[in-house]
């Protein structure tokens, strides 16, 4: 049976970004920043501001159906990524949402106890666990391959030992792109004691993933990059969830999605979160992917968003990493293996990172340049961080006429 290949017209129409007057001629290749938003979210949160603004949960019918729309976008995500609807909870972003359980395992590590971090992650999933080393918990750094930019499990089995409590590593960094094997890591984790906390912004764009499946114990990712708004998600598995103390309200304590999360959540943009399992529901669907059973659909979805996007990101790949006239100065950050990788691409270059993405701009490619909160991964790669580097980072919603485009652009620039 022939693969299934997504309809790249049939997705694009469901981003209203793609029709809007002001942003045409445009190519969007800083996806890894925000993504554009689906149309089904648009319709929710515009419904929720214009017929639903009200505290919810009271029983008249405005507040009733403003309740409602909250606990379905919680249900309907921890659905589709495995998970009970409890472990599931919403915060003002990843990065607070980091804060606000570092604090909790602040309160539940003791003096002399352990936790893993990367030099690999974006700052959010390892500036506030350094921070413990203030209250006496042991930091260890899990360190990538300078070269590559690879972290070698071997290394983790040096550093695990019965001290470990917490593992905390990107599914893939934002600008290295290679995808960590999660359960691998997970396994190694519980086989030694220790839970682990899974960064996953960088890689949900590009599909949601069954946490269940997958076994981190927690599992971390924005909205706004996965089409949706500017929220951050974190599944919390209960086991970890229920022994951490409580960071919210004393009396929201026996809620397992309250506990972290201390200040009033955005009733309307939780809501409008539904909408991303609605725009997933869609691509399903339409390509005649299962018709029952959550998971599986979200699987389906997945894996027709990964295949499209390794068939445009192998080009790329090969056009930044193969020498070249005018490219000899080009270092590709990451694997140039697309299957292995998501479609984040970061390249150090002789020049300054944000100097060529404002070149690219005047070009029509909407680009970024900078270190991207990865500070660590890239000065343990050698990268000039006076230059920085330039991301290129697209989603599944980009066309090949939108790549053949970048190609084009980029061997002009560079």
């Amino acid at each position: 049976m022939s693969e299934t290949q997504l309809d790249i017209d049939f997705v694009r129409a469901q981003f209203p970004a793609f029709s809007e007057p002001s942003l045409q001629g445009q190519a969007f290749f800083e996806n890894a920043g925000g993504s554009y938003t689906c149309k089904p979210v648009i319709d929710r949160l515009t419904r929720y501001y214009t017929q639903r603004k009200v505290q919810p949960y009271a029983p008249y019918e405005a507040s009733r159906l403003a309740g409602e729309e909250m606990d379905e976008a919680r249900s309907r995500l921890a659905a589709i990524m495995g998970v009970t609807r409890d472990e599931l909870s919403f915060g003002p972003s990843t990065s607070q949402n980091v804060y606000v359980l570092a604090q909790a395992v602040r309160q539940w590590m003791k003096p002399g106890e352990a936790i893993i971090v990367t030099n690999q992650d974006h700052e959010a999933n390892t500036g506030p666990w350094r921070r413990l080393a203030q209250d006496g918990v042991e930091i260890r750094e899990w360190r990538i391959n300078p070269d590559t930019g690879h972290l070698d499990t071997a290394d983790l089995e040096n550093l695990l030992d019965q001290k470990v409590r917490l593992v905390c590593f990107p599914h893939c960094s934002n600008v290295i792109g290679e995808i960590n094997p999660v359960s691998e890591i997970t396994a190694m984790a519980h086989a030694a004691g220790a839970f682990t906390c899974v960064d996953g912004v960088s890689y949900a764009p590009h599909g949601l993933v069954d946490v269940g499946q997958l076994g981190p114990d927690i599992y971390m990712f924005s909205a706004y990059k996965t089409y949706g708004p500017h929220q951050g998600i974190m599944v919390i598995r209960r086991a970890l969830g229920e022994m951490l103390p409580n960071q919210g309200h004393y009396f929201n304590a026996d809620t397992l999605y309250q506990r972290f999360t201390p200040s009033g959540p955005d009733h309307a943009q939780i809501a409008a979160s539904a909408g991303i399992a609605d725009y997933l529901d869609q691509l399903c669907d339409h390509h005649g992917g299962p018709a029952k059973g959550a998971v599986a659909r979200g699987a389906f979805v997945h894996n027709l968003m990964r295949a499209h996007e390794t068939r445009l990101l192998q080009p790329l790949l090969d056009a930044v990493s193969s020498p070249g006239s005018g490219r000899n100065s080009v270092r590709l950050i990451g694997p140039s293996d697309a299957g292995i990788r998501a479609p984040t691409v970061a390249l150090a270059l002789s020049g300054n990172g944000e100097a060529v993405s404002a070149d690219l701009a005047r070009a029509g490619i909407m680009a970024g340049g900078g270190d991207f909160y990865a500070v660590r991964a890239l000065e343990a790669m050698g990268v000039d961080m006076a230059k920085g580097v330039l991301r290129l980072s697209f989603t599944h919603y980009t066309s090949k006429d939108e790549m053949d485009r970048l190609l084009t652009v980029l061997d002009g620039v560079l």
